[in-house]
C-alpha cells in the first residue's frame, strides 16, 4: 500500500474511531487496536511503515513518560518511594513465576520456555497506564495519597526487571549461560538511568533559566536530548544495561523541580503531540498482532493469563497494604496493574526469532505457543485494563481539594 495512503487511514480511522469510543464512554485505544488488527490481517499497512513499527513506537512512550515526568513533583513521589518498590518487583515476579508453572502443564512447555513466556507477560503496560496517571494528576484525582505517582513510578521499573529477566531466560534456551552481570543489569539499569536523567535535567534546566526561547522549541530541544539517550542505550547494551525510559522521566521530574512553570506548559504540548502519538503507538501495536497464531492456543491461553492476573493483582494489593492507601484505593492500584500491550509487542515473538535462528522446530514450536499467548493478553488486558482504570478512578480515589487560607 502507498506510504501516504496507509498514513491517511491510520489518521482518519484512528479519529473517528476513537471520537466514537469517547462518545460511547469506551478508551479510544480499543479503536486504535482494531484499526490496526484490521489493516495487519488484512495486507493494508505499508511495509516503510511497518519496517519502523518498533522505532515509532518507541517514540510515542517517549513523549508520554516525559509527560508523566513533566507532572511528577519530586516531593510527592519521595513519599510513595518503598511501595513504588514493591509494585515493581512484586506483582510481575509473582506472576512470572505463576505463568512459569502454570504454562509448564497447561501448554506443554519446557519450564525454561513457560518462564520466558512469564516475563513476557509480566510487564505492565506503560502506554496504557500512564496516560491515565498523567491525567489523574492534571485533575488532582488521588494525588494527595500518591496513588498516580506510585503506579508510574513502579510501572516504569517493573518492564526493566521483566525485560532483563527475559533476556536471562532467553540466554538459557539458546545455549548460553547467566553471568553475575545479567544479575547486575537491574540495578545497573535503574541507577544508571536515573543518574543521567538527573544530571541532563539540570543542564536543561540551566540552559533554560539563562537562553529565552519559545516553550516550543524547549521541549523540541529535550525531546532531543531523549532520543539520543535512546540511541546511547542501544550503543551501551553491549557492556552494560541503562534504561532511556527511565532517563525519560527523571528529566520531565528535574524540569519540574527547577523550572516548574515553563516545565508545566511543555507538559500541556506534549498532550497534544501525544493525541497524534497514541494512535500510531496502538495502531502499529495492533498491526503486529498475529490472529491466526492466537487462535490455536486461545481457550489455555485465557486460563494462563487469567491465572497470572489474579496472582498479580493479589500482589499488588499485598505490595501497598503497608501504606495510607484506604482498600478502594488499593484496589484500583491493583487494577492499574493489569493492562498489557507494547513490551509483549515487542518481545512476544522472540523465543520464536531464536527457534528460526537456530533451526531447532521444538524451539520455533514453542515460540509460535509463547507469541500466540502474548497477543492474546494484549487483546484482553489492553482494553479490559483501560475500560476498568476510566470507570473506577473516580470512585477509587479522593480528589485533592485546592487548600485556600483565608484571612479575618
Amino acid at each position: 500500500m502507498n506510504f501516504f495512503l496507509c498514513l491517511g487511514i491510520i489518521m482518519l480511522g484512528g479519529g473517528v474511531l476513537g471520537y466514537v469510543l469517547k462518545l460511547i464512554k469506551l478508551p479510544s485505544l480499543i479503536g486504535y487496536l482494531a484499526l490496526g488488527i484490521v489493516m495487519g490481517y488484512f495486507g493494508l499497512m505499508n511495509e516503510q511503515i511497518a519496517a519502523l513499527s518498533s522505532e515509532l513506537r518507541k517514540i510515542a512512550l517517549v513523549i508520554i513518560l516525559l509527560k508523566a515526568g513533566l507532572s511528577l513533583n519530586l516531593k510527592d513521589l519521595k513519599k510513595v518511594g518503598r511501595p513504588a518498590i514493591l509494585l515493581s518487583i512484586l506483582p510481575c515476579c509473582l506472576e512470572m513465576a505463576t505463568v512459569g508453572i502454570v504454562a509448564h502443564y497447561l501448554l506443554g512447555l519446557s519450564f525454561i520456555e513457560s518462564f520466558i513466556l512469564g516475563s513476557v507477560l509480566g510487564a505492565v503496560s506503560p502506554a496504557v497506564v500512564v496516560p491515565r496517571m498523567a491525567k489523574m494528576l492534571d485533575e488532582k484525582q488521588g494525588t494527595k495519597e500518591g496513588v498516580p505517582q506510585m503506579v508510574i513510578a513502579g510501572a516504569a521499573l517493573d518492564d526493566i526487571v521483566m525485560i532483563v529477566f527475559f533476556t536471562s531466560f532467553m540466554t538459557i534456551e539458546g545455549g548460553g549461560s547467566i553471568t553475575p552481570m545479567t544479575i547486575l543489569n537491574v540495578p545497573i539499569s535503574i541507577v544508571s538511568g536515573i543518574a543521567v536523567g538527573i544530571g541532563l535535567g539540570f543542564l536543561l534546566s540551566f540552559i533554560f533559566k539563562h537562553l529565552h526561547m519559545r516553550d516550543s522549541l524547549k521541549l523540541i530541544l529535550t525531546l532531543g536530548v531523549i532520543f539520543g539517550l535512546v540511541f546511547l542505550e542501544t550503543f551501551l547494551v553491549k557492556w552494560f544495561s541503562y534504561s532511556s525510559l527511565l532517563s525519560a522521566i527523571t528529566i520531565g521530574i528535574v524540569l519540574l523541580l527547577r523550572r516548574k512553570e515553563q516545565a508545566t506548559r511543555m507538559a500541556a504540548k506534549c498532550e497534544k503531540i501525544w493525541q497524534i502519538a497514541e494512535i500510531f503507538l496502538f495502531v502499529l501495536v495492533g498491526a503486529s498482532i498475529q490472529i491466526k497464531y492466537a487462535l490455536n492456543v486461545f481457550g489455555l491461553a485465557v486460563a494462563v493469563i487469567f491465572i497470572g492476573l489474579i496472582v498479580r493483582f493479589l500482589a499488588a494489593y499485598i505490595a501497598t497494604i503497608k501504606t495510607s492507601l484506604s482498600f478502594k484505593e488499593r484496589s484500583f492500584v491493583s487494577i492499574s496493574y493489569l493492562p498489557k500491550a507494547t513490551v509483549q509487542a515487542a518481545i512476544g515473538g522472540g523465543l520464536l526469532d531464536l527457534g528460526n535462528e537456530l533451526g531447532k522446530q521444538p524451539i520455533i514450536d514453542a515460540g509460535i505457543v509463547v507469541l500466540s499467548v502474548a497477543v492474546v493478553s494484549i487483546l484482553i488486558t489492553a482494553p479490559l485494563g483501560a475500560i476498568l482504570m476510566d470507570a473506577t478512578y473516580k470512585k477509587l480515589t479522593k480528589k485533592e481539594e485546592n487548600e485556600c487560607v483565608c484571612g479575618k
